[in-house]
C-alpha cells in the first residue's frame, strides 16, 4: 500500500478552526462582510460553498443568544436581537430619532415604487418635498441617484441602496414590511438620521394638482 500523500488532494480543512476565525471577522467587523471577503481570510484554501455551509452552522450556534447572526444585502453580521435593543438604548448616547411624516412618507414611496423622481414623489403625496427632506435620506446612506429621466430638466431617479437594507436586516426588497409597519422597522434602524428638514426648511405646501401614481412604465429598482 503506497503511504505517500497525492500532491493533488486537497488539504484537509478544520471546519471547526473556519468557524472560529469566521466568528471573529464578524464580531469584529463594523460592516456586513460578504462571502467573497470572508474567503479572503483563508487565502483561498476554504470555498465559497464551505464558507457558507459553516455560516449557517455559526447561525444555528447564536440562534438562542442575544445577539443574532444574520444575511442581508451587503453580506454576513451579528447584531442585538430586537428584543433586546431596548436595554441596550438605555445606556446609549445617542437615541434614535422619531422621523417626520415627511421623511417617512418619502422613504415609503421611494422604497415601494422605486425607482421615482420628485415629481413622482410630490404626485403621490399630494404636497412638495423639501430638499432637505431628500438629503436627510441620502445622506443617511438610504437613498441614491441611479440616473436621469429623459424629460425636460432631467430630473434625478431615485432609488434605495443596499445600506437601506442592511439597516433593516434584509436581504432584498421584497422583504420590505407592509408599509403600516416601516415606520417601527425604521427606528431601531438607524441612531444618526435627524429630521434636517423640520429646522431649515418652511413647512410643505399642499400640492394644487391631484395625486397621480407614478408612471407604471418603470421597472422596481433592485437596489
Amino acid at each position: 500500500m503506497n503511504d505517500q500523500t497525492n500532491p493533488d488532494s486537497p488539504p484537509s480543512i478544520d471546519l471547526d478552526e473556519v468557524k472560529r476565525v469566521l466568528e471573529a471577522a464578524l464580531l469584529s467587523a463594523s460592516e456586513p462582510l460578504s462571502v467573497q471577503q470572508l474567503k479572503r481570510l483563508f487565502a483561498g484554501e476554504v470555498d465559497a460553498d464551505n464558507i457558507r455551509k459553516v455560516l449557517d452552522a455559526l447561525k444555528a450556534e447564536w440562534a438562542e443568544r442575544s445577539i443574532e447572526l444574520t444575511n442581508v444585502a451587503s453580506g454576513w453580521r451579528f447584531r442585538v436581537k430586537p428584543e433586546y435593543q431596548g436595554f441596550i438604548d438605555r445606556i446609549s448616547n445617542e437615541k434614535p430619532p422619531r422621523y417626520s411624516r415627511a421623511v417617512l412618507e418619502t422613504l415609503a414611496i421611494i422604497a415601494y415604487r422605486q425607482p421615482v423622481t420628485r415629481g413622482d414623489i410630490e404626485d403621490v403625496r399630494g404636497v412638495a418635498v423639501s430638499p432637505p427632506t431628500l438629503s436627510a435620506l441620502i445622506e443617511r446612506g438610504w437613498v441614491e441617484i441611479v440616473g436621469y429621466r429623459e424629460s425636460p430638466g432631467r430630473p434625478a431617479i431615485l432609488a434605495t441602496t443596499r445600506k437601506f437594507l442592511d439597516d433593516l436586516n434584509l436581504r432584498s426588497l421584497e422583504e420590505l414590511p407592509p408599509l403600516d409597519e416601516l415606520q417601527a422597522a425604521l427606528e431601531p434602524a438607524a441612531a444618526t438620521l435627524v429630521a434636517l428638514e423640520a429646522a431649515s426648511s418652511p413647512p410643505e405646501q399642499e400640492s394644487t394638482g391631484e395625486s397621480q401614481p407614478p408612471e407604471s412604465t418603470e421597472q422596481a429598482h433592485a437596489g
